[in-house]
């Protein structure tokens, strides 16, 4: 009987002491992350999240809506800074922002979302995972820059796509139709951008979020709800012109270790990266 209470003894020790590693490993990890994180990124974040929770329970939006709001900035910021899980939180947004669209007659939006950013998670992961390196001791995605042919090319043609869509939309009697179509297709373009992991794709998701801003603006006025999506595009906003000037410099960053001493680990060479 004394045997079997002090075998049941040193099990309950064990297990008290590996519960106990398991939250110091998992504190360690967590602590590791954050610190990884700049004091903009963590004002932005803690802002506008504060803010949205702020208005949600002020003006009595919607659960729905708080959840893409909160998802899609975790998503973006992600995005920021060049971290693959971007994708895993963009997965929920999706879903979540797609039922905010649809309720306020922006189909093009849904059509957007369900149609185009669902499918492309996929090739985002593996593209995202097979130019994954290690930079300054963190995991980071290579990125690059599009030459000034490819600019012109990638705007011009976008230009002609989303005044065909705005005629459609038109058609169907969507809300505001050319502004929805400015927005879906410089979604589009923003996205395959970054899937192809081109800094260039912050100028197009920087005009989404404006004419984005102004569509929820719309709504607001309208029907008095909705406010979480329009903090969400004016964090988005936000981020987009920060996004912009840190993939600008993680591209110099990269191309300078590499060059340098090829300290960019399980990269491919430098001429298949660009």
């Amino acid at each position: 009987m004394k045997i079997d209470k002090i075998e049941q003894k040193d099990r309950t020790g064990k297990d008290k002491s590996m519960i106990k590693k398991t939250k110091i490993g998992m504190l360690s990890r967590v602590k590791d992350y954050v610190k990884e994180w700049t004091v903009f990124e963590r004002i932005w974040l803690l802002t506008f999240t504060s803010v949205n929770i702020y208005l949600f329970f002020a003006l009595g939006d919607t659960w729905i809506g708080l959840t893409a709001s909160l998802t899609g900035m975790l998503c973006v910021v992600l995005t920021t800074k060049g971290k693959i899980s971007n994708f895993y939180w963009g997965l929920i947004n999706i879903f979540a922002y797609s039922y905010v669209a649809w309720q306020s007659k922006y189909y093009g939006d849904v059509g957007l979302n369900m149609l185009f950013f669902l499918p492309m998670t996929v090739p985002g992961i593996y593209y995202w995972k097979k130019n994954y390196a290690k930079v300054n001791s963190s995991k980071r995605v290579l990125v690059k820059i599009l030459s000034w042919r490819g600019k012109v090319l990638w705007f011009a043609g976008s230009l002609m796509v989303l005044y065909l869509f705005g005629l459609f939309l038109k058609s169907v009697h969507g809300t505001l139709p050319f502004i929805d179509s400015t927005t879906t297709v410089f979604s589009i373009v923003a996205t395959i951008l970054l899937t192809k992991r081109y800094s260039d794709q912050w100028f197009y998701w920087i005009m989404v979020d404006v004419w984005s801003i102004v569509m929820w603006i719309y709504i607001f006025l309208r029907d008095g709800n909705q406010v979480s999506m329009l903090v969400m595009w004016t964090a988005f906003l936000v981020n987009a012109l920060y996004g912009y000037y840190n993939w600008r410099k993680l591209e110099r960053l990269q191309r300078s270790q590499y060059i340098g001493n090829e300290r960019i680990q399980n990269a491919r060479a430098y001429n298949q990266w660009q």
